[in-house]
């Protein structure tokens, strides 16, 4: 089986190519991501830890799912299709917001994305795909802003990002 490809974007978010997941990670090159935040009636948001044997930031706290989408994908299906595979369920989704980011990992890859942050609703306990996911936990954002500060650590590299662009969002459109 041949690997994932991700979707080439310029800043406007146009495709302008396909290649090789590790490829455009290794080049560093701008492609489409999305990251989904699940939050519970609470206002918490579920956490994943990273599976152990993943090939980067493996046992670190991150949001509920991130990937790529695929050719063809929406945003929207993207996020369902991800969370289902890593999280065992599916919510409705809604997009936020979009915007560009860099971060290069210990290990020479680094990821360069024009990211959809979508946000849905779940009260219910996932059943995690383990290859994918090591643990989760329901977190008020507050405390994840706190701990992040405490034990940056803990936290992927684009969680931190993100968080601090999700949470500016949340404060100026009261969600």
């Amino acid at each position: 089986m041949s690997e994932e490809k991700v979707i080439l974007v310029d800043t406007n978010d146009e495709a302008i190519g396909l290649m090789e997941k590790m490829a455009a990670h290794e080049q560093a090159l701008l492609h489409r991501a999305f990251s989904v935040f699940i939050l519970n009636d609470k206002n918490e948001v579920m956490l994943q830890q990273r599976a152990a044997q993943k090939y980067h930031s493996p046992l670190l706290w991150t949001n509920t799912c991130c990937s790529h989408q695929r050719p063809g994908e929406s945003n929207i299906l993207a996020g369902k299709r991800r969370l289902m595979e890593e999280m065992g369920f599916v919510t409705d989704l809604k997009e936020l917001f979009h915007f560009i980011y860099k971060a290069p990992f210990d290990n020479g890859l680094t990821e360069h994305e024009l990211d959809h942050v979508m946000i849905g609703r779940y009260n219910e306990e996932p059943v995690i795909n383990k290859e994918e996911v090591e643990d989760w936990k329901w977190m008020k954002i507050e405390d994840i802003r706190e701990d992040m500060a405490t034990h940056p650590e803990r936290y992927t590299v684009w969680f931190k990002i993100i968080f601090d662009e999700f949470y500016h969002y949340l404060e100026s459109h009261k969600i």
